[in-house]
């Protein structure tokens, strides 16, 4: 069993792509798209996709799109590419790519050649539930016509029984008065003459009814009979049509053959544009992609002032912590000084008195190393504090260079945000009149076809319509 895959365009009858697909070219395809399914269940899996395609193709942002390339037009020969492909904010994914042929000369003649028989076979089907219809009709009518005759037989043998025991009737009673009229003849008279007389009126209200009666019927009849010629010259005019239809099917033949030449080159602009259309729509969406990576850019560029900011107010802070050390610790070596300018002068006071005071001496001397020292000491710490002023205040210079820098690149961000946009508003000007080319090519090559023939619907497949006018259809090949 294989799987046949046939694209068609009811508004292009030239327009034929064919795909077999047996289970051994589909393990290769299988191998080749990385495809998770068995053969059973690709149709169904296939038709899904449609369905999705069918479902987002009236979205402004469609996520499934199913597209069909080719390199030249189909009367080259050439393969196409069927590509079922899902459109996301990174990148274009193709679920499932078909290879298809278009048809050549023989296959389009036989698909043209089908539709042509199913139209003809859907004719003459509605032509033969027409005669049926008539038909019946026809014996129907007949059947009320015998029936109204029987009728107006029947009504016609009670008259002329009813008459004719009128008459006799009538017969006697004259017998029998013409019996007793030679006894009471000159009484009876008038009373003979005026039963005489409502007879002969019963007589003739009763024949006047039968005549109405009779004219009633006689009308239906006529009714009936007409209705007979109009259904005859009925199915005169559907044979008539029926040859008309013929007659327009040979003409229409011939319009495709000179239409031929026109279908070619539409088809041929059609598919440049619809792959100009292509390339500007994946601009499009990697031009988004850059925009939002840029923002992206910009978001993390502002965090980054921010903390740098926040650093900065911390180093100023450290700063002033520092002057303030810087301060205390100059008090302090200022102190430290008087003292040694005093333990000086206490030093050249006790070098008189040297040699009386040896011991007094070496305390003093003791103290004197001492406070030279913490004199040292102090030294020491004020040149840190100092050297750490500086980093800091080389630190914060690195900073504040940083910031600047990060300025620039957010400024030149923004620069290129407005110039993709601007570029983004001049590609979705192009691609909107690129559509309204398209629309108006696809409008006047639907108004040239139309009045031609329908392209009828296979009996043996799935026919699915998507957003351009064309059907898919899948369909199993008995082997």
């Amino acid at each position: 069993m294989d799987l046949v895959v046939r694209l068609t365009d009811d508004a292009d009858l030239y327009f034929l792509y064919n795909l077999v697909i047996s289970e051994e070219d589909f393990q290769s395809l299988k191998v080749q798209q990385g495809l998770l399914i068995d053969f059973t269940s690709f149709p169904q899996k296939f038709i899904d996709l449609l369905d999705q395609c069918i479902a987002e193709q009236d979205k402004d942002h469609p996520r499934f799109l199913l597209q069909l390339s080719s390199t030249s037009s189909a009367l080259d020969h050439s393969p196409a590419s069927l590509n079922v492909v899902e459109t996301n904010a990174f990148k274009h994914l193709t679920h499932l790519s078909l290879k298809l042929l278009p048809g050549s000369d023989v296959e389009v003649k036989k698909y043209l050649a089908a539709c042509l028989a199913t139209v003809k076979e859907q004719l003459q089907q509605r032509l033969r539930t027409t005669e049926e219809d008539l038909s019946r009709q026809l014996s129907y009518a007949q059947q009320t016509l015998s029936e109204k005759s029987r009728e107006l037989d029947k009504l016609r043998s009670e008259w002329t029984s009813q008459t004719t025991s009128l008459s006799s009737r009538h017969t006697q009673d004259l017998t029998a008065e013409r019996e007793k009229a030679l006894e009471i003849q000159t009484k009876l008279q008038q009373q003979n003459d005026q039963l005489r007389r409502e007879l002969e009126a019963a007589h003739q209200r009763s024949t006047q009814q039968l005549q109405v009666r009779l004219s009633e019927l006689e009308t239906s009849n006529r009714e009936l009979t007409e209705k007979k010629y109009k259904s005859d010259s009925t199915i005169r005019d559907l044979k008539a049509k029926v040859l008309g239809l013929e007659e327009e099917s040979q003409r229409a033949k011939q319009q495709v053959i000179s239409l031929r030449r026109e279908n070619g080159t539409l088809d041929s602009e059609c598919h440049d544009k619809e792959r100009l259309i292509n390339q500007l729509q994946t601009r499009v969406a990697v031009l988004e992609q850059e925009i939002k990576d840029k923002d992206q850019l910009v978001l993390r560029t502002k965090e980054v002032l921010e903390a740098t900011q926040q650093q900065k107010n911390s180093v100023e802070e450290t700063s002033e912590s520092k002057q303030l050390q810087i301060g205390k610790l100059e008090a302090t070596v200022k102190s430290l000084s008087e003292e040694l300018i005093k333990a000086n002068g206490i030093i050249k006071k006790l070098q008189g008195d040297l040699k009386a005071l040896v011991g007094k001496i070496k305390v003093k001397n003791t103290v004197t190393v001492s406070q030279e020292k913490i004199l040292q000491e102090t030294t020491e710490r004020l040149q840190r504090e100092q050297r750490e002023l500086q980093e800091t205040q080389q630190k914060l210079r690195l900073k504040e260079e940083e910031v600047s820098k990060l300025k620039e690149q957010l400024e030149a961000t923004v620069q290129k945000l407005d110039e993709s946009r601007e570029v983004l508003k001049t590609n979705e000007n192009v691609i909107t009149w690129l559509n309204k080319q398209l629309n108006e090519n696809q409008l006047s090559r639907k108004q040239e076809a139309v009045g031609m023939f329908e392209t009828p619907q296979a009996a043996a497949g799935l026919r699915l319509g998507t957003h351009n006018m064309v059907t898919v259809e899948l369909a199993y090949l008995q082997m």
